[in-house]
């Protein structure tokens, strides 16, 4: 699979990286990067018939520093910044993370489903540099039970 360098950077830690992103998960060339955002949180699963079954997202949005709170990442998949604005999205991409044991990589198609503000313009959105999150390992004895994987991830939000 080829990948593309994309002139993005993210702040992890208080250093840039450069972030390395499959072709087939780059925006249109009509968007452009409005905002990135650092992400904290759980991925949740249902046991259902014998195995693990996503369910949804529950996480905090920081500021590219990651040390200030701007909103909150749940089920639809929903994105709502403190300032109101929300955008919901569906995917339209995916490529395996680059190590394993980490959810995927997406590209979402975006729609702002909110008031005016950080989120209000989102055509696009990366989940990029993922650690964790994925499924329990084996099968589940216990139906309706649930698991919080702990995960983190980098949101870029695409604008056009």
């Amino acid at each position: 699979m080829k990948r593309t360098s994309i002139a993005l950077s993210i702040l992890a830690a208080g250093c840039a990286a450069a972030v390395q992103v499959p072709d087939h998960l780059n925006p249109g060339a009509q968007e452009s990067l409005a905002l990135v955002v650092p992400a904290k949180g759980v991925q949740i699963y249902e046991c259902r018939a014998d195995q693990w079954v996503f369910v949804a997202p529950q996480a905090d949005l920081f500021d590219p520093s990651g040390t200030k709170k701007i909103g909150t990442h749940y089920a639809g998949p929903h994105w709502e910044a403190a300032d109101g604005s929300k955008v919901v999205a569906v995917v339209k991409e995916r490529a395996d993370a680059p190590a394993a044991g980490n959810i995927p990589w997406l590209l979402l198609s975006a729609k702002s489903v909110g008031g005016e503000g950080s989120f209000s313009k989102v055509t696009s959105i990366q989940r990029v540099a993922t650690t964790g999150g994925v499924a329990p390992k084996g099968g589940c004895n216990r139906p309706g039970a649930q698991a919080r994987v702990g995960y983190t991830a980098d949101y870029y939000f695409f604008t056009k």
